[in-house]
């Protein structure tokens, strides 16, 4: 799969957990120590987390990281 692919499809699913927990992307941001500018490029796909940004959307979200990308 192609790495844009890949990115675009994570920031999808990203999205739909947090607004299935009803937060907005400042809500996330907050929780995960990062700007709403910042969950809004992973969720548009224009950028490339590292693992531990990862680690801390799954911890935020409730769910595994492996939830994360499975797609």
């Amino acid at each position: 799969m192609y790495s844009s692919l890949r990115k675009k499809l994570l920031g999808q699913k990203i999205r739909e957990l947090r607004l299935a927990k009803g937060l907005s992307q400042v809500d996330l941001g907050l929780m995960i120590g990062s700007s709403k500018s910042q969950i809004w490029a992973l969720e548009n796909g224009h950028t490339n987390p590292k693992l531990d940004t990862l680690c801390k959307i799954a911890d935020a979200l409730d769910v595994r990281v492996s939830d994360l990308i499975s797609f």
